[in-house]
Protein backbone atom coordinates (compact mmCIF):
# COMPACT_ATOMS: atom_id res chain seq x y z
CA UNK A 1 0.00 0.00 0.00
CA UNK A 2 2.82 2.40 0.93
CA UNK A 3 4.61 1.58 -2.33
CA UNK A 4 1.43 2.42 -4.29
CA UNK A 5 1.18 5.81 -2.55
CA UNK A 6 4.86 6.61 -3.24
CA UNK A 7 4.48 5.56 -6.87
CA UNK A 8 1.38 7.76 -7.27
CA UNK A 9 3.11 10.73 -5.59
CA UNK A 10 6.23 10.66 -7.78
CA UNK A 11 4.72 9.45 -11.04
CA UNK A 12 4.84 12.98 -12.46
CA UNK A 13 8.64 12.75 -12.65
CA UNK A 14 8.61 10.23 -15.50
CA UNK A 15 9.91 11.65 -18.81
CA UNK A 16 7.25 9.59 -20.58
CA UNK A 17 4.72 12.39 -19.97
CA UNK A 18 6.43 14.38 -22.73
CA UNK A 19 6.47 11.63 -25.36
CA UNK A 20 4.18 12.18 -28.39
CA UNK A 21 2.44 8.82 -27.84
CA UNK A 22 1.52 9.85 -24.30
CA UNK A 23 0.16 13.23 -25.37
CA UNK A 24 -1.85 11.67 -28.21
CA UNK A 25 -3.42 9.18 -25.80
CA UNK A 26 -5.22 11.92 -23.85
CA UNK A 27 -8.67 13.36 -24.24
CA UNK A 28 -8.72 17.13 -23.79
CA UNK A 29 -11.35 18.90 -21.71
CA UNK A 30 -10.34 22.34 -23.07
CA UNK A 31 -8.93 21.78 -26.54
CA UNK A 32 -8.28 25.48 -27.15
CA UNK A 33 -5.44 25.48 -24.64
CA UNK A 34 -3.96 22.40 -26.31
CA UNK A 35 -3.78 24.36 -29.57
CA UNK A 36 -2.30 27.34 -27.72
CA UNK A 37 0.40 25.02 -26.34
CA UNK A 38 1.32 24.13 -29.92
CA UNK A 39 1.38 27.81 -30.88
CA UNK A 40 3.52 28.93 -27.92
CA UNK A 41 6.89 28.24 -29.66
CA UNK A 42 5.76 30.43 -32.56
CA UNK A 43 5.14 33.31 -30.15
CA UNK A 44 8.67 32.97 -28.79
CA UNK A 45 10.14 32.83 -32.30
CA UNK A 46 8.16 35.95 -33.27
CA UNK A 47 9.35 37.70 -30.09
CA UNK A 48 12.96 36.81 -30.93
CA UNK A 49 12.62 38.12 -34.51
CA UNK A 50 11.14 41.42 -33.30
CA UNK A 51 13.89 41.76 -30.70
CA UNK A 52 16.51 41.01 -33.35
CA UNK A 53 15.15 43.77 -35.58
CA UNK A 54 14.63 46.44 -32.94
CA UNK A 55 17.56 45.79 -30.63
CA UNK A 56 20.07 48.54 -30.05
CA UNK A 57 23.49 48.12 -31.65
CA UNK A 58 26.77 49.61 -30.44
CA UNK A 59 29.66 49.74 -32.86
CA UNK A 60 32.85 48.60 -31.21
CA UNK A 61 36.15 48.01 -32.91
CA UNK A 62 37.94 44.77 -32.08
CA UNK A 63 41.08 43.24 -33.41
CA UNK A 64 40.83 40.01 -35.40
CA UNK A 65 42.17 37.98 -32.48
CA UNK A 66 39.40 39.36 -30.23
CA UNK A 67 36.68 38.50 -32.74
CA UNK A 68 36.87 34.72 -32.15
CA UNK A 69 33.46 33.24 -31.32
CA UNK A 70 32.79 31.42 -28.03
CA UNK A 71 30.31 28.62 -27.42
CA UNK A 72 29.43 30.19 -24.07
CA UNK A 73 27.25 32.74 -25.90
CA UNK A 74 24.62 30.03 -26.61
CA UNK A 75 23.92 29.81 -22.90
CA UNK A 76 21.95 33.05 -23.18
CA UNK A 77 19.12 31.07 -24.85
CA UNK A 78 18.74 28.62 -21.94
CA UNK A 79 16.47 30.84 -19.73
CA UNK A 80 14.16 31.56 -22.69
CA UNK A 81 13.92 27.85 -23.56
CA UNK A 82 13.07 27.01 -19.97
CA UNK A 83 10.40 29.74 -19.90
CA UNK A 84 9.02 28.35 -23.18
CA UNK A 85 8.82 24.88 -21.64
CA UNK A 86 7.08 26.32 -18.57
CA UNK A 87 4.47 28.08 -20.71
CA UNK A 88 3.83 24.93 -22.76
CA UNK A 89 3.38 22.83 -19.60
CA UNK A 90 0.94 25.36 -18.13
CA UNK A 91 -1.07 25.45 -21.36
CA UNK A 92 -1.20 21.65 -21.41
CA UNK A 93 -2.38 21.67 -17.78
CA UNK A 94 -5.10 24.21 -18.65
CA UNK A 95 -6.20 21.94 -21.50
CA UNK A 96 -7.04 19.28 -18.84
CA UNK A 97 -5.55 16.08 -20.28
CA UNK A 98 -7.72 13.13 -19.28
CA UNK A 99 -8.09 9.42 -19.76
CA UNK A 100 -11.50 7.80 -19.70
CA UNK A 101 -12.24 4.26 -18.61
CA UNK A 102 -15.75 3.17 -19.57
CA UNK A 103 -17.18 -0.05 -18.21
CA UNK A 104 -20.36 -1.52 -19.69
CA UNK A 105 -22.42 -3.97 -17.65
CA UNK A 106 -25.27 -5.73 -19.43
CA UNK A 107 -28.13 -7.24 -17.49
CA UNK A 108 -31.10 -9.01 -18.99
CA UNK A 109 -34.29 -10.75 -18.02
CA UNK A 110 -34.53 -13.73 -20.33
CA UNK A 111 -37.68 -15.23 -21.76
CA UNK A 112 -38.76 -18.75 -20.87
CA UNK A 113 -39.66 -20.57 -24.10
CA UNK A 114 -41.09 -24.06 -24.45
CA UNK A 115 -40.84 -25.75 -27.85
CA UNK A 116 -43.73 -28.22 -28.24
CA UNK A 117 -43.24 -30.51 -31.25
CA UNK A 118 -45.67 -32.94 -32.84
CA UNK A 119 -43.93 -36.26 -33.72
CA UNK A 120 -47.01 -38.17 -34.84
CA UNK A 121 -46.87 -40.43 -37.92
CA UNK A 122 -48.28 -37.74 -40.19
CA UNK A 123 -45.20 -35.60 -39.49
CA UNK A 124 -43.30 -38.00 -41.77
CA UNK A 125 -45.21 -36.72 -44.82
CA UNK A 126 -42.72 -35.43 -47.37
CA UNK A 127 -44.28 -32.18 -48.52
CA UNK A 128 -41.29 -30.69 -46.64
CA UNK A 129 -37.68 -31.72 -47.30
CA UNK A 130 -36.98 -34.42 -46.23
CA UNK A 131 -40.22 -34.50 -44.21
CA UNK A 132 -42.21 -32.33 -41.83
CA UNK A 133 -40.54 -33.61 -38.68
CA UNK A 134 -36.96 -33.19 -39.89
CA UNK A 135 -37.73 -29.72 -41.26
CA UNK A 136 -39.24 -28.70 -37.92
CA UNK A 137 -36.22 -30.07 -36.04
CA UNK A 138 -33.82 -28.08 -38.22
CA UNK A 139 -35.55 -24.73 -37.73
CA UNK A 140 -35.97 -25.47 -34.01
CA UNK A 141 -32.21 -26.00 -33.65
CA UNK A 142 -31.49 -22.80 -35.53
CA UNK A 143 -33.97 -20.96 -33.32
CA UNK A 144 -32.21 -22.23 -30.19
CA UNK A 145 -28.83 -21.27 -31.66
CA UNK A 146 -29.99 -17.69 -32.19
CA UNK A 147 -31.22 -17.07 -28.65
CA UNK A 148 -29.27 -15.53 -25.76
CA UNK A 149 -30.03 -15.37 -22.05
CA UNK A 150 -33.31 -17.33 -22.50
CA UNK A 151 -34.24 -20.62 -20.90
CA UNK A 152 -35.70 -23.05 -23.44
CA UNK A 153 -37.44 -26.36 -22.82
CA UNK A 154 -38.71 -29.14 -25.09
CA UNK A 155 -41.92 -31.20 -25.11
CA UNK A 156 -42.82 -33.77 -27.78
CA UNK A 157 -46.20 -35.34 -28.36
CA UNK A 158 -48.20 -37.70 -30.50
CA UNK A 159 -50.91 -39.79 -28.74
CA UNK A 160 -49.57 -38.46 -25.43
CA UNK A 161 -47.08 -35.80 -24.35
CA UNK A 162 -43.56 -36.29 -23.06
CA UNK A 163 -41.17 -33.72 -21.59
CA UNK A 164 -37.73 -34.15 -23.17
CA UNK A 165 -35.96 -31.22 -21.51
CA UNK A 166 -36.82 -28.79 -18.72
CA UNK A 167 -36.17 -25.09 -19.17
CA UNK A 168 -32.43 -24.70 -19.61
CA UNK A 169 -29.73 -22.39 -20.96
CA UNK A 170 -27.56 -25.33 -22.00
CA UNK A 171 -28.24 -24.77 -25.70
CA UNK A 172 -25.69 -27.36 -26.83
CA UNK A 173 -27.44 -30.11 -24.89
CA UNK A 174 -30.85 -28.88 -26.00
CA UNK A 175 -29.87 -28.99 -29.68
CA UNK A 176 -28.68 -32.55 -29.17
CA UNK A 177 -32.06 -33.45 -27.66
CA UNK A 178 -33.78 -31.97 -30.72
CA UNK A 179 -31.44 -33.85 -33.06
CA UNK A 180 -32.25 -37.16 -31.31
CA UNK A 181 -36.03 -36.82 -31.69
CA UNK A 182 -37.60 -39.73 -33.62
CA UNK A 183 -41.18 -40.47 -34.57
CA UNK A 184 -41.18 -43.74 -32.54
CA UNK A 185 -40.26 -42.17 -29.20
CA UNK A 186 -43.95 -42.29 -28.17
CA UNK A 187 -45.86 -45.49 -28.92
CA UNK A 188 -49.34 -44.05 -28.49
CA UNK A 189 -50.77 -42.97 -31.87
CA UNK A 190 -52.69 -39.77 -32.50
CA UNK A 191 -52.19 -36.05 -31.90
CA UNK A 192 -52.73 -34.96 -28.29
CA UNK A 193 -52.44 -31.18 -28.61
CA UNK A 194 -54.33 -30.58 -25.35
CA UNK A 195 -52.01 -32.91 -23.42
CA UNK A 196 -48.96 -31.16 -24.92
CA UNK A 197 -50.23 -27.74 -23.80
CA UNK A 198 -51.02 -29.16 -20.37
CA UNK A 199 -47.49 -30.56 -20.07
CA UNK A 200 -46.09 -27.21 -21.18
CA UNK A 201 -48.13 -25.37 -18.54
CA UNK A 202 -46.83 -27.71 -15.85
CA UNK A 203 -43.26 -27.04 -16.98
CA UNK A 204 -43.87 -23.29 -16.98
CA UNK A 205 -45.28 -23.31 -13.44
CA UNK A 206 -41.76 -23.54 -12.09
CA UNK A 207 -40.80 -20.39 -14.01
CA UNK A 208 -40.56 -17.02 -12.27
CA UNK A 209 -39.96 -15.16 -15.55
CA UNK A 210 -42.31 -12.35 -16.52
CA UNK A 211 -42.25 -13.56 -20.16
CA UNK A 212 -43.33 -17.14 -20.82
CA UNK A 213 -43.90 -18.47 -24.32
CA UNK A 214 -45.04 -21.79 -25.79
CA UNK A 215 -44.34 -22.49 -29.48
CA UNK A 216 -46.59 -25.33 -30.64
CA UNK A 217 -45.74 -27.06 -33.94
CA UNK A 218 -48.27 -29.53 -35.34
CA UNK A 219 -49.80 -30.65 -38.64
CA UNK A 220 -53.32 -31.48 -37.62
CA UNK A 221 -56.32 -31.53 -35.35
CA UNK A 222 -56.46 -32.88 -31.81
CA UNK A 223 -57.23 -36.62 -32.05
CA UNK A 224 -55.98 -38.02 -28.73
CA UNK A 225 -55.43 -37.23 -25.07
CA UNK A 226 -57.76 -36.53 -22.16
CA UNK A 227 -57.38 -32.75 -22.11
CA UNK A 228 -59.28 -30.56 -24.53
CA UNK A 229 -56.87 -28.16 -26.32
CA UNK A 230 -59.15 -25.13 -25.80
CA UNK A 231 -59.32 -25.82 -22.07
CA UNK A 232 -55.55 -26.39 -22.00
CA UNK A 233 -54.90 -23.07 -23.75
CA UNK A 234 -57.11 -21.20 -21.25
CA UNK A 235 -55.22 -22.86 -18.42
CA UNK A 236 -51.93 -21.73 -19.98
CA UNK A 237 -53.22 -18.17 -20.38
CA UNK A 238 -54.23 -18.14 -16.71
CA UNK A 239 -50.53 -18.72 -15.94
CA UNK A 240 -49.50 -15.77 -18.18
CA UNK A 241 -48.19 -18.02 -20.96
CA UNK A 242 -48.28 -16.71 -24.50
CA UNK A 243 -48.90 -19.33 -27.20
CA UNK A 244 -47.68 -19.29 -30.80
CA UNK A 245 -49.08 -22.04 -33.00
CA UNK A 246 -47.54 -23.21 -36.28
CA UNK A 247 -49.50 -25.44 -38.64
CA UNK A 248 -47.20 -27.32 -41.01
CA UNK A 249 -48.23 -29.15 -44.17
CA UNK A 250 -50.21 -28.73 -47.38
CA UNK A 251 -53.70 -29.90 -48.24
CA UNK A 252 -54.37 -32.32 -51.09
CA UNK A 253 -52.12 -35.03 -52.47
CA UNK A 254 -48.76 -35.11 -50.72
CA UNK A 255 -45.83 -37.59 -50.98
CA UNK A 256 -45.58 -40.17 -48.22
CA UNK A 257 -43.11 -43.04 -48.41
CA UNK A 258 -42.00 -45.16 -51.40
CA UNK A 259 -43.52 -48.12 -53.21
CA UNK A 260 -41.67 -51.36 -53.95
CA UNK A 261 -40.07 -49.76 -57.01
CA UNK A 262 -38.76 -46.77 -55.02
CA UNK A 263 -41.29 -44.35 -56.48
CA UNK A 264 -42.98 -41.81 -54.16
CA UNK A 265 -46.46 -42.67 -52.99
CA UNK A 266 -49.11 -39.99 -52.54
CA UNK A 267 -51.84 -39.68 -49.94
CA UNK A 268 -54.71 -37.26 -49.53
CA UNK A 269 -54.01 -34.83 -46.70
CA UNK A 270 -56.56 -32.57 -45.03
CA UNK A 271 -55.58 -29.72 -42.75
CA UNK A 272 -57.88 -28.23 -40.13
CA UNK A 273 -56.43 -24.99 -38.86
CA UNK A 274 -59.39 -23.87 -36.75
CA UNK A 275 -58.15 -25.45 -33.50
CA UNK A 276 -54.63 -24.01 -33.75
CA UNK A 277 -56.07 -20.60 -34.67
CA UNK A 278 -58.30 -20.64 -31.62
CA UNK A 279 -55.43 -21.73 -29.34
CA UNK A 280 -53.26 -18.83 -30.56
CA UNK A 281 -56.16 -16.40 -30.08
CA UNK A 282 -56.80 -17.55 -26.51
CA UNK A 283 -53.07 -17.62 -25.79
CA UNK A 284 -52.71 -14.00 -27.02
CA UNK A 285 -50.01 -15.14 -29.44
CA UNK A 286 -50.19 -15.65 -33.18
CA UNK A 287 -51.15 -18.40 -35.61
CA UNK A 288 -48.89 -19.28 -38.55
CA UNK A 289 -49.36 -21.50 -41.55
CA UNK A 290 -46.20 -22.99 -43.11
CA UNK A 291 -46.48 -24.98 -46.33
CA UNK A 292 -42.78 -25.55 -47.07
CA UNK A 293 -39.31 -25.35 -45.54
CA UNK A 294 -38.74 -21.68 -46.32
CA UNK A 295 -42.12 -20.66 -44.93
CA UNK A 296 -41.40 -22.53 -41.71
CA UNK A 297 -38.01 -20.86 -41.47
CA UNK A 298 -39.64 -17.44 -41.96
CA UNK A 299 -42.17 -18.18 -39.21
CA UNK A 300 -39.45 -18.93 -36.67
CA UNK A 301 -37.52 -15.84 -37.78
CA UNK A 302 -40.59 -13.69 -37.10
CA UNK A 303 -41.16 -15.24 -33.67
CA UNK A 304 -37.48 -14.63 -32.94
CA UNK A 305 -38.00 -10.93 -33.73
CA UNK A 306 -41.23 -10.65 -31.74
CA UNK A 307 -39.88 -12.31 -28.62
CA UNK A 308 -36.78 -10.24 -27.97
CA UNK A 309 -34.98 -10.42 -24.65
CA UNK A 310 -34.76 -7.01 -22.99
CA UNK A 311 -31.14 -6.11 -22.34
CA UNK A 312 -30.42 -3.29 -19.89
CA UNK A 313 -27.05 -1.64 -20.42
CA UNK A 314 -25.39 0.25 -17.58
CA UNK A 315 -22.38 2.38 -18.41
CA UNK A 316 -19.89 3.39 -15.73
CA UNK A 317 -17.49 6.09 -16.83
CA UNK A 318 -14.45 7.03 -14.75
CA UNK A 319 -12.33 10.01 -15.77
CA UNK A 320 -8.80 10.60 -14.47
CA UNK A 321 -7.17 14.01 -14.83
CA UNK A 322 -3.45 14.45 -15.46
CA UNK A 323 -3.26 18.26 -15.42
CA UNK A 324 -1.33 18.13 -12.12
CA UNK A 325 1.63 16.44 -13.88
CA UNK A 326 2.12 19.30 -16.34
CA UNK A 327 1.25 21.99 -13.78
CA UNK A 328 3.95 20.61 -11.48
CA UNK A 329 6.51 20.65 -14.28
CA UNK A 330 5.39 24.13 -15.31
CA UNK A 331 5.93 25.51 -11.80
CA UNK A 332 9.34 23.84 -11.61
CA UNK A 333 10.38 25.39 -14.93
CA UNK A 334 9.16 28.84 -13.79
CA UNK A 335 11.19 28.61 -10.57
CA UNK A 336 14.22 27.52 -12.60
CA UNK A 337 13.71 30.38 -15.05
CA UNK A 338 13.48 32.91 -12.22
CA UNK A 339 16.75 31.55 -10.83
CA UNK A 340 18.53 31.77 -14.19
CA UNK A 341 17.21 35.01 -15.64
CA UNK A 342 19.46 37.14 -13.43
CA UNK A 343 22.43 34.84 -13.73
CA UNK A 344 25.39 35.12 -16.09
CA UNK A 345 23.42 33.11 -18.71
CA UNK A 346 21.18 36.08 -19.39
CA UNK A 347 24.10 38.46 -19.63
CA UNK A 348 26.29 36.67 -22.13
CA UNK A 349 27.20 39.21 -24.80
CA UNK A 350 26.08 38.63 -28.37
CA UNK A 351 28.47 38.80 -31.26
Amino acid sequence: MLNDIVTSTWEWMSPEWFLPNTLLSFEWENELYAYLALATPLVFVLRWLIHLRLRQKVEVAFSEEQMQSSRVKWLRFVPSLILLQAMICIMVALARPQRTNEEIIQTSEGIDILLTLDISESMLIEDFTPNRLEAAKLVAKNFVHGRKYDRIGLVIFSGEAYSVSPLTTDYKLLKQYIEDIREDMIQENGTAIGSALGMGTIRMQESASRSKVVILISDGDNTAGNLDPITASRLATAHNIKIYTILVGRSGKVPYGRDMFGQPQYVNNTVDESVLREIAKIGEGKFYRASDNQALKNVFAEINRLEKTEIIENRFKSIKDYYYVYLTWGLIFIVLWLALKSSFMSNVLED
